[in-house]
């Protein structure tokens, strides 16, 4: 059997990859072609790409701005979408191979391509949740074409990423499996530590130059931390994405009151670059991210996938809209929509501190939020038991 997986974003790039060395394992050719950016998750797993990569301006955020938009209708989006299509169809009738599949991972793209392939494929839906419904029990998120592609015999299965999602697409004659949401697959094998320091997460999201901005705002809630809990250690790790250049983050830090160490922290890596002000550490990784978010007890965030999958391990997010293009305020209100209670939007990082303390203080909230961030985000395992189904 040979699977070719289309995915079109960071976030569904990762994913993807946790389906893939799955079915690698059963003896599954495999090959992907990314549809946004570089496809650095899989080349970081060996798997191989087929055609050239191309990262445009809004890094796949164009449904946020429609200068977004523009800018890469500019710096040819067509083409290359165009390009992409050929390279999937010239994939299909190289392969000597009669069983063949398209694994599309993402939204209505992927979906498309995969349709437009003429052969078998399965759809795991990352992007779409019908908790985004303001009645989420009536209906469905996705709209009659993308249920149209879903219900094509061609089409062997479906992979909703929550419980409501599926339930709501089964009313239809679509071949539905609710299998959990494999973007909780990362954390199956760490245990939860114990903490003996107020540990906080930062996720300023995974593309420059929007992480730079981001970092600086989040930068302010850590101040905003320092200046409020003041009696008590305090932790901040920063889980960065290899999409984004340490040195741009760390500069920032420096023009901050924050002193760089020789300092490190036993559950992080080597490379990790240590920070201090006042009783606060920062550390800086873009390593061991699962072990960051695990640590973490709550996160200062404006990212998108980091954000809902730290949530999904129970915890509360508080979040800063920015700039964009991608972490705007459309953006953080829908993921709010999406995430519920676990998710705090912030119109000042100088409120942060406020915000954290006051948590900290409710107990019956934070119990909420833990089992709020569990239904909303789903149950681990699915990307194994979606590799079983497929191969």
């Amino acid at each position: 059997m040979k699977i070719l997986c289309l995915s079109n974003g960071h976030g569904e790039d990762a994913i993807a990859v946790n389906i893939l060395k799955h079915l690698r394992q059963t003896g599954v050719e495999i090959a992907a072609l990314p549809l946004v950016g570089k496809g650095k998750a899989y080349q970081l797993a060996e798997i191989p790409l087929i055609g050239e990569t191309e990262t445009l301006p809004s890094g796949g955020f164009i449904y946020m701005d429609h200068n977004q938009l523009w800018q890469d209708l500019q710096s040819g989006l067509l083409g290359l979408t165009f390009q992409q299509y050929q390279q999937m169809k010239q994939w299909v009738k190289q392969q000597q191979d009669s069983n063949l599949l398209i694994l599309a991972v993402g939204d209505i793209l992927p979906l498309f391509f995969a349709w437009k392939s003429g052969i078998k494929y399965a759809f795991i839906g990352t992007a779409k949740s019908d908790y985004y419904l303001s009645q989420a029990s009536k209906g469905s998120i996705y709209y009659p074409w993308e249920r149209w592609l879903m219900q094509s015999p061609r089409c062997l299965g479906v992979y909703p990423r929550d419980s409501l999602t599926a339930k709501n697409l089964a009313r239809y004659p679509i071949k539905v499996f609710d299998y959990g949401n494999p973007m909780m697959d990362i954390f199956e094998d760490i245990s939860k530590p114990i903490n003996p320091t107020t540990t906080i997460v930062l996720l300023p999201g995974s593309r420059s130059p929007e992480a730079e901005t981001n970092w600086s705002m989040i930068l302010q809630g850590v101040d905003s931390v320092i200046n409020t809990l003041t009696e008590e250690p305090l932790l901040f790790l920063a889980a960065i994405a290899p999409t984004v250049d340490l040195d741009n983050l760390e500069t920032i830090l420096l023009n901050h009151p924050w002193q760089k160490t020789t300092e490190s922290i036993d559950f992080l890596a080597s490379k990790a670059r240590i920070f201090r002000q006042k009783q606060a550490i920062i550390a800086l990784t873009q390593e061991k991210y699962s072990t960051c978010l695990v640590r973490g007890q709550i996160a200062i965030a404006m990212a998108g996938t980091a954000t809902e999958q730290f949530i999904g391990l129970g915890k509360p997010a508080i979040a800063i809209p920015g700039p964009g293009p991608q972490y705007t305020r459309f953006f953080a209100r829908k993921q709010q929509q999406l995430l519920g209670e676990s998710l705090i939007l912030v119109e000042n990082p100088t409120e942060i501190g406020k915000i954290i303390q006051s948590l900290y203080q409710d107990t019956e909230k934070l119990a909420k939020i833990a089992l709020n961030g569990q239904v909303r985000m789903g149950k681990p395992g699915a990307s194994a038991t979606i590799a079983k189904s497929l191969s």
